[in-house]
């Protein structure tokens, strides 16, 4: 008699404690502490310097065997290897992540290939990193490469809001974009599924896009204030409960899609993550424009482009300084976009790289242009 093989999908929410509040990290300490003693954090070149001799001095009033060490040049193969390394030499045992998205996403990925407890401090509003089960490799240059689901989220999330209100105003833009992102993608890639958390994670996904949209512009105008803390609640935390609830069903669609083909165009590696991912989405919604004649995705694309508009998101090509990249370079991107393995797939519809460059070169176009051909978009907007 065969046995049967029981296929268990372990449902990864939350982390398992979340400290928020203002100054929180000159008394985390204590948390810390019980998760491990000789703890590794890893960072970035400008993050560290900065950030890592007060959280030393906390750690050290534990009685804690504290070091350092930086993930550069990315969130690569390479660099874990390195990492694995330093965790080996400091017979370390808990990890910190601290910094932005690349520096939780490795350090997650280390405590996960060395199963150690992991610890998350962000130092600006720009992702969700902090709080998901999720970590994506790239190459040294930046190019991503692939993602890797955990084992779980983090033991620990710490979000100081002094912390983040030291961080570039850029960064909270960039992550009201990647965080706005979770709408328009996974009421797509939920395919209308009755199962509950599914349910759930798309409405929280709403929820999550109107209060950007409602409270995004007095955030960024009066830091630190109210206002701010809810957004930056709603980018680095309730994003991440919606990934956590929807898992699978709620995944990235084609707003992802182009940022992960940006990145592989040299010119694009200085734009931060949720800046390509907000174009991703107007992009997005343009092909379900062009190939699906969908008017509630101009109705959506309009509202975008004004809310872009208002507080600093990128819309277009050349927003992202990127109007000058030969037209082999954008085509390289939207074919590493489309490969078979890309969320874009995740749309109702076929994408092929020439309609997705037509839409790429035209996500401000008016409503009057919807019927252009593909190709003759592509080629009038790109000359433009």
């Amino acid at each position: 008699m065969e046995k049967s093989t029981l296929q268990i999908a372990p449902l990864l929410v939350s982390p398992a404690k979340v400290l928020r509040g203002t100054g929180i990290i000159h008394h985390c300490g204590a948390e810390i502490a019980r998760l491990g003693k000789r703890p590794l954090v890893v960072g970035g070149d400008r993050v560290l310097p900065l950030v890592f001799p007060p959280l030393q001095s906390v750690l050290k009033r534990q009685k804690l065997k504290v070091e350092r060490a930086s993930y550069a040049p990315d969130c690569s193969e390479s660099s874990l290897n390195l990492l694995q390394a330093a965790i080996d030499e400091h017979r370390a045992d808990l990890v910190i992540g601290l910094g932005g998205g690349k520096a939780l996403d490795t350090a997650k990925l280390l405590a996960h290939y060395r199963q150690l407890p992991i610890v998350t401090i962000p130092t600006s509003g720009a992702t969700c990193a902090a709080w998901s089960a999720l970590s994506n490799i790239y190459s040294n240059e930046g190019a991503f490469q692939y993602d890797v689901a955990l084992d779980r989220c983090p033991d620990l999330l710490i979000l100081d809001y002094d912390l983040i209100q030291t961080a570039p105003k850029r960064t909270l833009i960039a992550g009201i974009g990647d965080a706005i992102a979770k709408w328009y993608e996974a009421s797509v890639s939920s395919g209308n599924s009755p199962a509950t958390l599914t349910i759930a994670a798309v409405q929280q996904a709403r929820v999550l896009r109107d209060i950007l949209l409602q409270k995004s512009r007095s955030a960024l105008e009066k830091p630190g204030g109210e206002d701010w803390r809810e957004v930056v609640d709603a980018s680095v935390l309730l994003a991440g409960v919606i990934g956590g609830l929807g898992g699978a069903n709620c995944r990235t669609v084609a707003a992802h899609a182009v940022h992960n083909g940006l990145t592989h165009i040299l010119e694009a590696h200085n734009i931060l993550h949720g800046e390509k991912v907000a174009y991703g989405i107007l992009v997005q919604l343009r092909l379900e424009e062009m190939v699906q004649g969908n008017q509630l995705a101009v109705t959506a694309r309009q509202q975008l482009l004004k809310f872009y508009q208002d507080i600093g998101l990128p819309k277009t090509l050349e927003d992202l300084g990127l109007n000058n990249i030969s037209l082999a370079a954008l085509r390289y991107g939207a074919e590493v976009a489309c490969n078979p393995q890309s969320d874009i797939h995740r749309l109702p519809f076929i994408v092929t790289p020439e309609q997705l460059m037509a839409a790429m070169v035209s996500t401000t176009v008016t409503i009057e242009h919807h019927r252009k051909p593909l190709l003759l978009t592509a080629i009038a907007e790109g000359e433009e």
